[in-house]
């Protein structure tokens, strides 16, 4: 092996191990509160010496800088690929919700993390930096409920141009966002399903409200073509490891330890 691909490897063997940690911190930060855990406290939930410890974070506020810039860039990047070739407002909501859903039930702790810790981070560039992230990534949200609202008030008797009011657009985004951010404290996939089942639930309350004939809510075979579409490699944790694995992994875990 040459001193090139001697480098490398050693490189994706420190980023591979620097995403274990992660996992392991959110976890013990999701379950004891950021305030309440030391660099100490850290290492040890992660299975390393303190020293261990440092050579991959120089403090906490560093963990949970890594932990918010992680998710949104890797939210981000996965989704802008997702949606690279579609078109149909109708259909990149779906993509939007489905990618977000997946993220969250692959690392639950991330994102609990990551919504309950938001404004944790001193006032500087890293707080800066993370907001910076979140608004494009609400962005891309924004632009797609637009799109939306701008073809539905195109129907007949729908609500015209009081919808596309930037104001109206802000809170109806606000409100799509609500509804999946918040899955990470109640989904539990052997009560609701897959991402997915979880993703046609919230997309149709989008699109549909609570009108059961809608059309977008009687089809949903026109969405599961992009299931296969969307896997966004994993912040921390194994690379290469899909959510749907790990969701399968977990259910057997489950059947097992119960029988």
């Amino acid at each position: 092996m040459n001193q090139v691909s001697a480098e490398r490897s050693r490189r994706l063997r420190h980023e591979a191990q620097r995403a274990e940690i992660l996992e392991a911190a959110a976890a013990a930060i999701a379950e004891h509160g950021f305030h309440g855990m030391s660099m100490r406290d850290l290492a040890r939930a992660t299975g390393r010496g303190l020293a261990s410890f440092y050579n991959y974070f120089s403090s906490k506020d560093d963990v949970l800088f890594s932990l918010q810039t992680g998710a949104f860039e890797t939210l981000t990047r996965s989704v802008k690929i997702a949606l690279k070739d579609v078109d149909e407002p109708v259909e990149r909501l779906y993509i939007f919700i489905l990618n977000h859903l997946r993220y969250v039930a692959e690392h639950r702790s991330v994102m609990r993390v990551v919504i309950n810790e938001a404004s944790t981070l001193p006032a500087g560039s890293r707080r800066k930096t993370v907001r910076l992230l979140k608004e494009g990534y609400f962005q891309i949200g924004r632009d797609i409920v637009a799109s939306l609202l701008a073809t539905g008030c195109s129907s007949p008797g729908a609500g015209g141009a009081a919808c596309l009011d930037p104001a109206e657009v802000e809170r109806v985004t606000y409100s799509v966002f609500g509804m999946f951010n918040w899955t990470y404290g109640w989904y539990d996939s052997q009560r609701h399903g897959t991402p997915q089942d979880v993703a046609r639930t919230i997309h149709a309350v989008a699109v549909c409200g609570l009108v059961a004939r809608c059309p977008h809510r009687s089809a949903p075979e026109n969405l599961e073509r992009y299931i296969g579409a969307i896997a966004p490699p994993p912040l921390t944790g194994r690379p290469g490891r899909s959510p749907t694995a790990s969701i399968n992994g977990r259910r057997q875990q489950r059947r097992t330890s119960s029988a």
